[in-house]
């Protein structure tokens, strides 16, 4: 189908000590892909049970779309940390692993 909205979810296992560093690395980044052609939207999700698993879920026009960001300099710009921006160290990851799942929409009710 195409011009369906493309779901990228990118599920990274943080350890429950390291959530909040997780969520601050997101919030000194915000924005950042805002302005990339075909990009439709972001979240950024917090367990609320057991699980380690926050998800970064984002909402694209098109394949076309988020393959375009992912090769882009705002890709590997955005995915750098302030230290590394300034000729700095990468800090320590926080996360222990993380996936990249794909969807697409296949039934919507807006409410």
């Amino acid at each position: 189908m195409a011009g369906v909205t493309v779901i990228k979810i990118n599920a990274i296992t943080v350890p429950t000590s390291a959530g909040d560093e997780l969520a601050h690395r997101f919030a000194k980044r915000a924005g950042a892909v805002d302005g990339q052609e075909g990009f439709e939207g972001f979240e950024l999700l917090k367990p609320t049970d057991d699980r380690e698993q926050w998800l970064v879920v984002t909402r694209w026009r098109d394949e076309e779309s988020f393959q375009a960001w992912l090769s882009s300099p705002a890709f590997g710009h955005g995915h750098r940390s302030e230290s590394e921006r300034s000729g700095g160290e990468a800090p320590k990851p926080v996360s222990t692993h993380s996936e990249v799942w794909s969807y697409e929409v296949a039934d919507l009710s807006q409410g």
